[in-house]
């Protein structure tokens, strides 16, 4: 017996040891470097000094404390952990495209902490991505906020618990292609995708209205009341309108982003950013005004009809007409040089290095609302940083070293070979459909095939 009470003793202490295992946090010395914080300037032979997963101190000769490694970064530059707000790494599939509204799945219970692809970003710079749903749902799931935390003992470490909760919709061709012509119910034109987003938001309403009910008269005497039936997708639509969850709509054309603008003024709804955006720059300053800016491709545009209009000059137009502008890949490949995407915004629009550096760090981070802890190098945020040989805009930019909370994920001069030739078990060698949401030049068989038998069929 006392043999079992001490097995026992052990497992419990154990499980303990799990429950209460912390994030890992570094601490390190940064020295004599050229430090881009982003909103602070550029500071020259500069010192960044990291304690327990937090930027302590930024200043010029600032000495070790007792087993604090030290790593000289003389001629390297300094800038905050590169932020992707649309991306898919270490998701498998990402559309739940059985209903237009499925707004009560969640990206972070599938999340794969052991996907190369967080690896690979780590070795571009990127220590932050918003890992999506997909975009075949008016109304999709909810996304997760991950934190390059690669190897990690615990899987739960890749999510960013305090970053605020995020949802996909989408508008346009996707949704109307998956719902309207695949399954032949609404939403089948851009007119009932808004109709979807506005019953949606009055059953919430009314949802939301039966609750207040109850709760407001069951404690009464003698009250028969009985609660409602709870519903999570209902229950995840009020909350948006309570602004407890930021809305990032996949969006091309100008006139369904005013469309989204005009919808979420009607209910009240001001946190929204919209993804793509390619048409953007037609309606800039509507979108500074009453959203939270706009995440874009650097030069993506011509794929598909929908999105056959749009400029390279379409970042540094919404930039300059007040919309807060950020930068991403939607790509596994594109994620590991965002740098040389933010470097596109000089050549197309002549915006400052601060400017241009600001779309891949600072920026997103406000739109994930994360700006208070990540996105730029100042005392007190989370040690997140990346090192660069070259000015990170600098078509010749290599990234040397990559830091999560002042742990060091990424090292080049430490990188095994078999990373880079390690691919992922979910990834097709010779994809013929190169793309979750139709984002290169070819989109899937099915769509190939249903779209030249409409062709064939078409009446004269």
């Amino acid at each position: 017996m006392n043999k079992l009470n001490y097995f026992l003793t052990a497992l419990l202490g154990l499980s303990m040891q799990f429950a209460f295992a912390q994030t890992p946090k570094g601490s390190v010395l940064i020295k004599n470097a050229t430090v881009l914080t982003v909103t602070n300037g550029t500071l020259e032979n500069t010192d960044v000094l990291v304690e327990d997963g937090v930027i302590k101190r930024i200043a010029q000769d600032i000495s070790a404390p007792n087993g604090v490694e030290t790593i000289d970064a003389t001629g390297k530059y300094v800038m905050p952990g590169i932020i992707d707000a649309h991306s898919h790494v270490a998701l498998d599939v990402v559309n739940e495209a059985t209903n237009p509204i499925v707004a009560e799945v969640r990206m972070k219970d599938v999340v794969n902490p052991y996907e190369i692809g967080i690896y690979r970003a780590l070795a571009g710079g990127v220590t932050i991505s918003h890992a999506m749903h997909g975009s075949a749902n008016v109304i999709g799931g909810q996304n997760a906020t991950l934190k390059h935390r690669w190897g990690s003992t615990d899987p739960a470490d890749i999510i960013m618990q305090d970053a605020p909760r995020t949802i996909k919709f989408a508008l346009g061709e996707n949704p109307t292609r998956v719902h309207g012509r695949g399954n032949g119910i609404q939403p089948r034109s851009r007119m009932g995708v808004e109709a979807i987003l506005r019953n949606g938001f009055s059953e919430a309403l009314q949802y939301k209205k039966a609750w207040e009910t109850y709760e407001s008269s069951k404690d009464e005497r003698g009250s028969t009341a009985v609660a409602p039936k709870y519903n999570e997708r209902l229950q995840t639509l009020v909350d948006i309108l309570d602004g407890k969850i930021i809305i990032h709509c996949h969006s091309y054309r100008a006139d369904e982003i005013y469309m989204l603008i005009n919808v979420a003024r009607d209910f009240g709804i001001t946190k929204l950013v919209f993804q793509h955006t390619n048409e953007g720059f037609k309606v800039a300053p509507e979108i500074a005004e009453y959203t939270m800016g706009a995440s874009v491709f650097a030069d993506w545009w011509a794929y598909k009809f929908e999105v056959y209009y749009s400029t390279a000059f379409n970042a540094a137009i919404l930039q300059k007409n007040g919309a807060l502008t950020s930068i991403n890949s939607d790509s596994a490949e594109l994620i590991r040089h965002l740098y040389h995407e933010a470097g596109k915004t000089q050549r197309y629009g002549g915006l400052t290095d601060d400017e241009a550096l600001a779309m891949i760090t600072i920026n997103p981070a406000k739109q994930l609302g994360i700006d208070d802890k990540v996105g730029s190098l100042e005392e007190g945020k989370h040690a997140d940083i990346a090192i660069f040989e070259g000015h990170p805009l600098s078509t010749y930019a290599v990234p040397q070293m990559t830091f999560v909370d002042g742990v060091k994920y990424f090292d080049i001069k430490e990188d095994p070979d078999d990373q880079r030739q390690r691919i992922s078990a979910t990834e097709t060698v010779e994809p013929i459909y190169l793309g979750h949401e139709d984002h290169r030049c070819m989109q899937d068989t099915e769509h190939l095939f249903e779209t030249a038998n409409a062709l064939f069929n078409t009446e004269k």
